[in-house]
């Protein structure tokens, strides 16, 4: 088994090792004798840095414990290293850091939620730029979340010390832990922030509660298993404030309003897009409804038919719908043939009800030919092209083939 100096000293930057063993296959990789690398382990990302032998420093690039109780460390390459080999390992320190604000940030948030709502974690996830709890509990409010952050960052405050100790299993069993592992470990390493939280943790943490810094809740959201929380310690916090900070200046600066006025600068403007996308509609509307009747208007009666074929340059899909609505609603006896070729090609055929043909099967024989997708049914059919070119006719040639002869 690899000797896990993290379990002692979690501020251990750097240590002499001898390599155990090592792996080529499937990644290269190094085993020691003893580490004070972490790795991925109980929602905790591993650690990084470098391992040195002589002349030759690789990187460490990921660090995982596998079931016989080694530590295994990923790395560039193995050649110039074989069992018995000395080496010098080189912990990411401000990496580490930042892992045992957020380890211990967790665990004093944790136990805030505990003791004032009695609201126990089930999981914990760290990522890149952000953590998280998953609280086991129907129902989660703002003020719950508010007095649990109030009371975290209060314990954090009061600098509080954070020792390590180590316990059998019956004893612990003894102790009032926040949570008892499942683990068959006959010993266990327990976390204790005095006076406050007790629990089993085999992660890298702080030697006093004010090494945290401060504890920022971010987000919460329903999970299956109850309510996910995300937060961020220490200078994750600070530089989140920072970028919420600067996210909401820029913000109100296209508002030219304070930053506190944001939300309601926003609610003001959505409440104009929706009236003036409101208006649009209606305009469209309006536009579509004339634009309908002057073409049924210069389109004359052909074999009992109206056949309108037209084009449009500045029109979208949603516009030439409409109009093929209108067509068809204002005459009996409409058959029309429209596209866009802005900005999406675009084509729509339509014809009033009662009419003998079939949209869908006319559509699809046009999109085809031209390279694209389209369908519809019997009286409206809608479809895609790849480009314009080619639209014109294609139109002109349907109408043609059910024209009279």
């Amino acid at each position: 088994m690899t000797s896990r100096l993290y379990y002692q000293d979690s501020f251990l930057y750097d240590f002499d090792a001898e390599v155990r063993d090592v792996i080529e296959n499937p990644r290269p990789a190094l085993v020691l004798d003893r580490t004070a690398f972490y790795p991925t382990s109980g929602g905790q990302v591993f650690d990084t840095g470098s391992i040195t032998s002589g002349a030759t420093k690789l990187h460490v690039n990921e660090v995982a414990d596998i079931d016989d109780g080694k530590i295994v460390h990923y790395v560039e390459s193995v050649k110039d290293f074989k069992p018995g080999t000395r080496v010098r390992g080189e912990i990411d320190a401000s990496r580490r850091r930042d892992h045992m604000q957020q380890h211990s940030g967790q665990h004093v948030l944790s136990a805030a939620f505990i003791r004032l709502y009695n609201l126990p974690t089930v999981s914990f996830h760290m990522a890149d730029d952000y953590c998280s709890i998953d609280l086991e509990t129907p129902t989660l409010t703002k003020e719950q979340i508010e007095s649990a952050e109030r009371l975290a960052n209060e314990i954090i405050l009061e600098n509080r010390e954070v020792s390590i100790r180590f316990v059998t299993r019956d004893e612990a069993g003894k102790l009032g832990l926040r949570k008892l592992p499942p683990t068959e470990r006959d010993e266990l390493r327990l976390i204790d922030i005095h006076d406050f939280d007790l629990t089993a943790c085999g992660g890298t943490h702080v030697s006093r509660t004010g090494q945290i810094a401060s504890i920022l809740l971010r987000k919460t959201e329903k999970v299956r298993q109850g309510w996910r929380v995300e937060f961020v310690a220490g200078q994750r916090a600070v530089a989140t404030a920072r970028h919420d900070f600067t996210t909401l200046s820029e913000t109100a600066g296209l508002f030219s309003a304070h930053i506190y006025d944001v939300p309601q600068q926003a609610r003001k403007t959505l409440d104009e897009i929706r009236s003036l996308r409101k208006q649009r509609e209606q305009s469209q509307k309006e536009v579509a409804e004339f634009q309908a009747a002057a073409l049924l208007a210069e389109t004359p009666e052909c074999g009992g038919h109206r056949i309108v074929v037209r084009t449009f340059s500045d029109r979208d899909l949603n516009y030439i719908k409409l109009l093929a609505q209108k067509l068809t609603r204002q005459s009996p006896n409409a058959v029309a043939f429209l596209a866009t070729t802005s900005p999406q090609p675009s084509l729509v055929f339509a014809q009033s009800a009662g009419q003998p043909f079939d949209m869908g099967a006319l559509l699809k024989e046009v999109t085809t030919n031209l390279g694209g997708r389209g369908g519809g049914n019997k009286d409206m059919a809608q479809g895609g092209v790849p480009n314009a070119d080619g639209i014109a006719a294609a139109l002109n040639a349907v109408a043609a083939k059910i024209s009279p002869k």
